[in-house]
């Protein structure tokens, strides 16, 4: 069985922070807090394994495809603690953790091969694909093992290394996955450092990495944008979500229902591209409230260990004030909390699932993304007044169109501003697929192939008929 182990490159000033259950709300472990000072001692490493590890790409899919195997075989213990300091149900642990071996499989198995270039002229030209050097990620608490799989699998499959941060909240299971990977890959291929800030910050402008990948908030995202440009590092940002759910005329509320109300809720609401706003017809609004109020009083909240629990706890006191705030005020604005609305007299981090109805448009729980275990349902009373309404903020993630008439749903679908759109369900991603964001929510696309050349580069070599 293994053990919570130490990951490469462990603090060597001996600095330590505490990491909390949120089920409890106290500290059950620690994880080093390493000094930005190290990063250039990490990035070198980094750096001299990047020139074996490029040269190899038979020996890279081994390599990602017995990690893969090590992932899987280590999953009862990676699961009991991404439980422990993320809050998530044990099951969901499970799938995040199959999720990553996956991907790991998935990326492995992709070929970037020459290219040749048709143009008409006496020259054969084709584009080889190069890896980019040192990559670094940084990765929120939400999806530590699957958001830290989506960064480091397309890069390691592409030649490149990595140096990984993990959120602070949630560091100990990326520290143990990167201990299990590290079996099946050569030293300093990928590095897990761990730390508060300026950690990260000072991982984002190291003059050593070619590649920034960041999943987290736009104010982050800006933040990290900036420190990258210092060395024109590339960089890709999934930011944050705001998506709306059109229902329309024709939407069978009951049979809907439990799809819609866990594509907001899942993981506690705390999805980049869940489901965050409800619009739904004047006719249909009242029946609509009342069956996902319904589902939200009856939801099981618990602590992830236990195994009848749906739902777990916020993960943090910050977030938790967060979304405390954000109701409070969408209340105080008129709404009404038909379920919930308020936070669990228990110990931890826990929020009643809460359903909002007749909040204003302009709330910020509307407004804003309140990534927490709350819902605004909103009234329509024209389709272009919906359409107008999931389209006018910042974000553009994604969204989802409801109803029984698929063709004007998939019309319908096509209107809206975001990166992905689906209908009759939300938040459904294929390894296969690209993910992308619009405007504030996001740079760059991961998944599928283009998650693969998002870590490449081209370069053309030009070559004569003749001498």
């Amino acid at each position: 069985m293994l053990t919570h182990v130490p990951g490469r490159a462990p603090g060597t000033r001996g600095e330590r922070f505490a990491v909390l259950d949120p089920a409890v709300g106290e500290a059950f472990d620690e994880a080093p807090d390493q000094h930005p000072d190290e990063l250039d001692a990490v990035v070198d490493r980094a750096h001299e394994a990047w020139r074996s590890w490029r040269a190899d790409p038979v020996a890279r899919t081994t390599a990602l495809l017995t990690a893969a195997d090590a992932v899987e075989a280590a999953g009862a213990d990676l699961a009991l603690l991404l439980t422990r300091e993320q809050g998530k149900p044990l099951a969901e642990s499970y799938a995040e953790i199959a999720r990553t071996a996956a991907r790991l499989r998935y990326f492995a198995e992709l070929d970037p091969g020459p290219q040749p270039i048709t143009d008409g002229r006496p020259v054969r030209s084709e584009i080889r694909w190069r890896p980019l050097g040192p990559v670094a990620a940084i990765v929120p608490w939400n999806f530590p093992l699957q958001l830290a799989s989506a960064k480091f699998a397309p890069a390691l499959a592409a030649g490149n290394t990595m140096v990984l941060k993990p959120s602070p909240f949630t560091p100990l299971a990326t520290r143990l996955l990167g201990s299990v990977i590290s079996t099946a890959l050569p030293e300093d291929v990928l590095t897990i450092v761990t730390g508060r800030e300026p950690l990260g910050a000072r991982l984002a402008s190291h003059p050593g990495i070619r590649h920034v990948t960041f999943t987290g908030s736009i104010p982050t995202g800006r933040a990290v944008a900036e420190g990258a440009a210092a060395s024109l590092a590339r960089v890709t940002l999934e930011l944050g979500g705001n998506d709306a759910a059109i229902l329309l005329e024709d939407v069978d509320v009951e049979r809907i229902a439990d799809r819609l109300f866990w594509a907001a809720f899942r993981n506690c609401g705390q999805v980049c591209m869940a489901v965050k706003r409800v619009y739904a017809p004047a006719r249909l609004y009242s029946q609509v409230v009342e069956a996902l109020a319904q589902r939200a009083k009856t939801a099981v909240v618990g602590a992830g260990l236990d195994p009848e629990s749906q739902l777990g706890p916020v993960n943090n006191a910050p977030q938790l004030a967060r979304v405390e705030r954000y109701t409070a005020q969408a209340l105080a604005d008129g709404a009404r909390a038909v379920a919930g609305g308020h936070r669990l007299d228990r110990p931890g981090y826990f929020f009643a699932p809460t359903i909002l109805a007749d909040v204003p448009s302009d709330s910020r729980v509307v407004t804003e993304e309140q990534f927490g275990p709350v819902l605004p349902v909103l009234r329509y009373g024209s389709l272009d007044e919906a359409v107008e309404a999931a389209n006018g903020t910042g974000f553009g993630l994604g969204g989802s169109v409801w109803g029984t008439d698929l063709d004007r749903a998939e019309a319908v679908a096509d209107r809206l501003e975001c990166g992905t759109a689906w209908i009759n369900h939300h938040a459904e991603l294929s390894l296969a697929q690209p993910f992308a964001g619009i405007k504030e929510s996001g740079v760059g696309v991961a998944g599928g192939p283009w998650g693969l050349y998002g870590n490449l580069r081209p370069f053309v070599v030009h070559r004569p008929e003749e001498a």
